[in-house]
């Protein structure tokens, strides 16, 4: 009988201390719940991250590799920035043949104006270099060749890693993006994108900028009035 009521001495001693260990907080407090950002505090986010960028232009350099002898075509220039939206790149070392494009480079639009531009969701987590991302999906207000974007956003530091463009063709083109430090914001130093697009061979291309000059004067006649008045920022 004393063994029996030692077990169930211990029983309830065990009880009681799995209980008030229960009730005991965490170290440092009870932790914070976790929240769930919406779409809009994504996009909200990526704005304000570097919302005292005003301007900004740098040194690109862009090789091309096609896999195909003769058509590995390298590019040089500088690329410009000015808010909310402005972009341009302009070539000062390229091929004949690649007359337009600086097109594709200039094509970059900025979350500040998204809401133009896009409909835009949240569409789960994904593993990208070892940490989780949301991803943002991205579907043109006016349909054209593209059916969505989506945008890998690293929710503790507030960049895009990386953007997968999805045609309806069944082509698609996969940009990683680099980033560093400039002045205290987060600029590209380096893109990656990998292009597929049937029937065509796969292609990469490799992008570096150099000699950022952060928050500088630009001469508005840099930005084309075509470029500006296509993503639906006014030129003035």
């Amino acid at each position: 009988m004393a063994s029996v009521r030692l077990v169930f001495f211990l029983y309830l001693l065990a009880v009681f201390c799995s209980a008030a260990s229960a009730r005991q907080p965490a170290p440092g407090g009870m932790p914070p719940a976790v929240i769930r950002p919406t779409a809009q505090d994504v996009v909200t986010n990526l704005s304000t991250r570097n919302a005292a960028l005003n301007t900004f232009e740098a040194h690109v350099d862009i090789r091309l590799h096609t896999g195909i002898p003769f058509l590995n075509p390298t590019f040089e220039g500088m690329t410009y920035f000015k808010q909310p939206d402005r972009h341009e790149v302009v070539f000062t070392k390229s091929p004949s043949y690649a007359k337009n494009f600086d097109h594709l480079f200039s094509d970059i639009s900025d979350p500040a104006v998204w809401d133009k531009r896009f409909f835009y969701s949240l569409d789960g987590e994904q593993k990208h270099n070892g940490h989780d991302d949301l991803v943002l999906q991205l579907v043109e207000r006016v349909r054209g060749s593209l059916d969505h974007e989506d945008v890998l956003v690293d929710p503790h530091r507030w960049v895009i890693d990386e953007i997968v463009y999805y045609y309806y063709s069944g082509g698609k083109i996969t940009d990683d993006k680099v980033y560093g430090d400039e002045a205290g914001f987060a600029v590209l130093k380096e893109e990656h994108a990998l292009i597929a697009m049937p029937p065509f061979p796969h292609a990469r291309v490799d992008a570096r900028y150099t000699r950022y000059r952060i928050n500088v004067a630009i001469d508005d006649a840099v930005f084309t009035e075509k470029e500006t008045k296509r993503i639906g920022v006014d030129p003035k």
